[in-house]
Order: structure tokens, then C-alpha cells, then sequence
């Protein structure tokens, strides 16, 4: 796992980078849900907690792995029904450079 965000972590606690890594590779790998799914429950629960760049991540990640735009937009429709229209602000933010339009702040 690239240590981005999680680079002073991973400089000053490798051990609790390294289980933070091996917790991610373990519940976004390829299983009974694939991963693309996977990735995009992960996207949701980042808008429904106000998220922004995890949004972007994951919902970059969640088309690497096969998702289809369709399918992120639908994600954020249980993550509103779930947590409201606060989850779908955020994704917005988040989803506007990777949709080709630049969020306006």
C-alpha cells in the first residue's frame, strides 16, 4: 500500500501502518463481493462521514477495479437514503475532478 495520507504513520509507526495495510488488502480483495463493489461500499461510507478526498479515492480505485460511473452515482443513492443529502454534497466535491468538473467551493 502506497502510504500517502498515512505517511506519518508509516514513518514514525511501521507496525501500525503495516496492520492498517494488511486490514485494507484483506477487506478490499476479491472475494464473495468483488472488489469494485467493494470499493464502492467503502465511497459511500466516506460520504455518508464527510470524506472528500476518500470519496476521490475510492471511487477512483472503484472504476480501476471495473466499476462504471453509473455504478458509483448508484452507490450514493443508498448512502443518501442511508445518511442524507450531506453524503451526496461531499461525494460531489469529491466525484467533480473525476467527472471532468472541478468542485466549486
Amino acid at each position: 500500500m502506497n502510504a500517502g495520507p498515512l505517511k506519518p504513520i508509516a514513518d514514525h509507526d511501521p507496525g501500525l501502518f503495516d496492520l492498517v495495510s494488511r486490514s485494507r488488502e484483506f477487506a478490499l480483495r476479491d472475494g464473495a463481493l468483488p472488489a469494485r463493489i467493494k470499493y464502492l461500499i467503502a465511497m459511500a461510507l466516506d460520504a455518508a462521514h464527510g470524506t472528500v478526498a476518500g470519496v476521490a479515492s475510492l471511487a477512483r480505485q472503484a472504476l480501476e477495479h471495473g466499476a462504471s460511473k453509473e455504478e458509483v452515482l448508484e452507490a450514493l443513492h443508498v448512502a443518501n437514503y442511508i445518511s442524507g443529502a450531506g453524503c451526496v454534497y461531499t461525494a460531489a466535491a469529491g466525484l467533480g475532478e473525476i467527472f471532468g468538473e472541478p468542485a466549486k467551493r
